[in-house]
């Protein structure tokens, strides 16, 4: 599992390896055993009209994240290529905009899972339901509407095994070899 350690490392290590003014914002980092994705706030268009329909701001926004990926592809992908070396990761990268948000590229990771006939049913009514047009895709659907709907629940999980993965490295068996001090239990 990724700690918040980890993830706050990478986090430090790219704040300082992104070209100042790249982003207009502290850039927010996700990270997992496979991808680091990189989302930062860029500037709205300065031109747009305050009484711009949602049509016109909605393709202003598109627009402007439309520029901000291709001016910055250069710069990002020097980035990109020292932190996938440095930890054996992907990067993907996103931008924020006017409260539009998008990821341009993503790591779309296969995931094997056994599904018991009662499961492999809910997906194959989604496919019937015109929902998804596969079972993978169905099973992905699936997972993102249990991450919609349980935000605080996961988040609280994943603080738990933090702290599981915490306590495991205070017992006999440390990662860096050191041994247990019986007087003080370190």
């Amino acid at each position: 599992m990724i700690t918040s350690q980890d993830t706050d490392e990478i986090r430090g290590w790219l704040t300082g390896r992104l070209p100042d003014g790249l982003y207009a914002a502290p850039v927010e980092v996700t990270v997992d055993r496979e991808e680091i994705c990189v989302v930062g706030t860029v500037p709205e268009p300065a031109g747009l009209a305050a009484d711009a329909t949602g049509a016109e701001r909605d393709a202003a926004l598109d627009g402007r994240i439309a520029e901000f990926r291709e001016r910055t592809r250069k710069e990002r992908m020097a980035v990109a290529r020292a932190a996938e070396r440095r930890y054996r990761r992907k990067v993907s990268w996103g931008a924020e905009c006017g409260g539009r948000r998008e990821v341009f590229t993503n790591v779309s990771a296969p995931v094997m899972t056994r599904l018991r006939q009662p499961q492999r049913q809910v997906l194959d009514t989604l496919i019937a339901a015109g929902v998804a047009r596969s079972r993978s895709e169905a099973l992905g659907w699936c997972v993102r509407l249990v991450e919609s709907h349980a935000d605080d629940w996961l988040r609280e999980l994943r603080d738990s095994l933090e702290h599981v993965q915490h306590v495991r490295a205070q017992g006999p068996d440390r990662p860096d070899g050191t041994p247990v001090d019986a007087e003080d239990g370190r």
